[in-house]
């Protein structure tokens, strides 16, 4: 034993995760409020863009609330559809891409392998209601890729999901 500590590759990744994630706040939302400017639409697309990789899980949804008295429900639905679907296909392609040994010594054998098996038993389904709720979505899609998922299916039923998560999002916060 030569009196070194073994610290695992997952707290490698969730340290580079957090410290993205902490970065994107402050050089958006946190700049914003110490200079006293108003929200920026790009902003929240750039939040929303990164909390939809599957390696950073934000809570994206509540920056749309915050959001929401600053920008017509149009512009951030059309947005945080955009920058969802952009990112999701690229969770999906990762899942597809990399090994994925690689992708479970990251996200964790068991988390991967419920997502897997809710797709196989459910298929459309899961992913419709996935979409549905904060911080899944993403990690489905990566299991999508991994399984082969026909993405034109994949594509089709995320954005029904994330359309219907963002309108009723908007009419319960409208204010």
């Amino acid at each position: 034993m030569n009196g070194k500590i073994a610290i695992p590759k997952k707290f490698y990744f969730i340290l580079f995760a957090s410290v993205v994630a902490i970065c994107l706040f402050s050089f958006t939302i946190g700049r914003e409020l110490y200079a006293g400017k108003t929200e920026n639409i790009f902003s929240f697309g750039l939040i929303h863009f990164a909390g939809y990789l599957f390696f950073l899980l934000m809570p994206v949804e509540l920056a749309f609330i915050y959001y929401l008295p600053y920008y017509p429900g149009v512009d951030l639905i059309t947005t945080a559809m955009l920058t969802a679907v952009t990112a999701q296909f690229i969770d999906y392609l990762i899942g597809r891409l990399l090994r994925p040994n690689k992708i479970i010594e990251l996200m964790g054998q068991k988390r991967i392998e419920k997502a897997e098996q809710k797709i196989k038993r459910f298929g459309m389904l899961t992913i419709f209601v996935f979409n549905l709720f904060p911080l899944s979505s993403p990690v489905i899609a990566l299991a999508a890729g991994m399984l082969r998922y026909d993405f034109r299916r994949f594509l089709v039923v995320s954005i029904l999901g994330l359309l219907l998560k963002y309108v009723v999002i908007y009419l319960v916060f409208k204010g």
